[in-house]
């Protein structure tokens, strides 16, 4: 894992590197509160969602360079890749999902047929699908190509919050105001599995890659492990000081992380999914003194606020947290995992997040090689000195990508202009002629 995005309340987008000795960027643009945030497959772009109407696009470097696409009405709720990276889709309080280009940056089209706030909208892991949730109590799914709704599910006791896929692609997930979690075949339309096992309104879920377990995110102000194989809640997760406004699985599910209105972010390692099982799932979270970037590797002791220096953007921000053991279960062993917090956001409430980790396995060459320095291989500093040069090559690389983006459209212009100057001229010569 490498970095992390998190969006808020005080309008900013916040990226989070989880590497030692590098920074987290602040990307001040939206004129009001982040709704949803989240980074191409690629990892080379941002996209972001704001009561401000707008979709903004970042550069996650230094510049903090971004691109506003304008369309919707009212506040967009919910920004979404599709799997290729080509396309994103829109939900908002216009009552409408609207799909974009990204590489044109330019609106596509819009779905219409909800008749009241639009919730969430996500792309179908094979990008033919939409799946859309709605305040006017359905769910619908879209077929993108044809651009129809193929079909609609129902709610009668309240409606989604949050809609996604499986990673197999065949059913979908919904986090409910009726504080229950659902799961529907999208081939047969019918409910397989309904999870009532919250006290408040499920804001947020994720499945895990592997597609075996569910996270529900609530108001609650604890988060659940649903196993969907056997059917049953696995884990209740305590932390946050609220209600729990969003959760993430990394793309490998070795980590996820959760925001809340109390203004934290926490990183969590999960062990869940182990061979040899978790009999007694203990949750340690450490707040240090401000924000901070955290190494990957698991095989260190957990760390304390004074084995590493924050690096945040803005020196004024501090953590408030507090040492804490959360512990569920029935079982007797016990098996511990930590979770990094990182906090305040200066906000009321944290918003939607996305875990990055653009292309590495768990264990990359990159990781790998902080793992070996810690345990004598290469000196501490040097190991650090290299992860440090190695993230600011990554966003060069990332820049130089986005410029050849930037140039090829350029050169696709100029040879527009270049096509219609000649059309001009013939029609002036053959004008001339006659």
């Amino acid at each position: 894992m490498k970095q992390i995005a998190t969006g808020s309340m005080d309008s900013s987008v916040m990226i989070w590197n989880m590497k030692p000795q590098m920074r987290a960027y602040r990307f001040d643009g939206h004129k009001d509160a982040v709704t949803s945030v989240q980074f191409s497959p690629s990892g080379h772009l941002v996209a972001s969602a704001s009561r401000d109407k707008t979709v903004r696009l970042w550069v996650p470097s230094l510049k903090a360079e971004s691109t506003a696409f304008k369309a919707h009405t009212a506040t967009v709720r919910s920004i979404n890749f599709s799997a290729d990276g080509q396309n994103l889709v829109t939900a908002s309080d216009d009552k409408t999902i609207k799909v974009w280009t990204v590489h044109r940056q330019k609106f596509l089209f819009s779905l219409n047929q909800h008749i009241n706030w639009v919730r969430c909208a996500k792309f179908s892991p094979d990008d033919r699908l939409i799946v859309s949730s709605s305040d006017d109590k359905t769910i619908k799914l879209w077929d993108k190509n044809s651009r129809e709704c193929i079909h609609s599910f129902y709610e009668h006791a309240g409606y989604a919050n949050h809609v996604d896929f499986h990673p197999s692609g065949t059913c979908i997930a919904a986090a409910c105001t009726d504080n229950s979690v659902k799961v529907w075949d999208i081939r047969s339309h019918k409910m397989l599995q309904h999870y009532q096992v919250h006290s408040g309104v499920v804001n947020s879920l994720s499945f895990h890659p592997a597609g075996n377990f569910l996270i529900t995110a609530s108001s609650d102000s604890t988060m659940k492990i649903l196993d969907l194989v056997e059917g049953k809640l696995l884990y209740t997760l305590h932390g946050h000081q609220g209600p729990v406004t969003c959760v993430a699985f990394s793309r490998t599910g070795e980590y996820f992380s959760s925001g809340g209105s109390d203004e934290q972010v926490m990183v969590w390692k999960s062990n869940f999914d182990c061979a040899e099982g978790i009999d007694d799932f203990r949750l340690q979270h450490k707040a240090a003194p401000s924000l901070q970037a955290v190494g990957s590797s698991t095989a260190q002791p957990p760390l304390t606020p004074s084995e590493h220096r924050s690096q945040a953007c803005d020196p004024s921000e501090h953590a408030n947290g507090q040492d804490s053991h959360t512990k569920s279960g029935s079982r007797s062993q016990s098996r511990a995992t930590r979770s990094q917090t990182f906090g305040p956001l200066s906000s009321s409430s944290s918003s939607t997040h996305q875990i990055q980790t653009p292309g590495l396995p768990p264990h990359s060459p990159q990781v790998q090689a902080l793992s070996q320095a810690s345990d004598g291989g290469v000196p501490p500093g040097l190991a650090s000195t290299l992860e440090h040069i190695i993230g600011q090559l990554d966003i060069l690389t990332q820049t130089v990508s986005i410029l050849e983006q930037r140039l090829t459209l350029t050169e696709d212009k100029l040879k527009e202009c270049l096509e219609n100057q000649m059309e001009i001229g013939l029609h002036l010569q053959r004008r001339e002629e006659a």
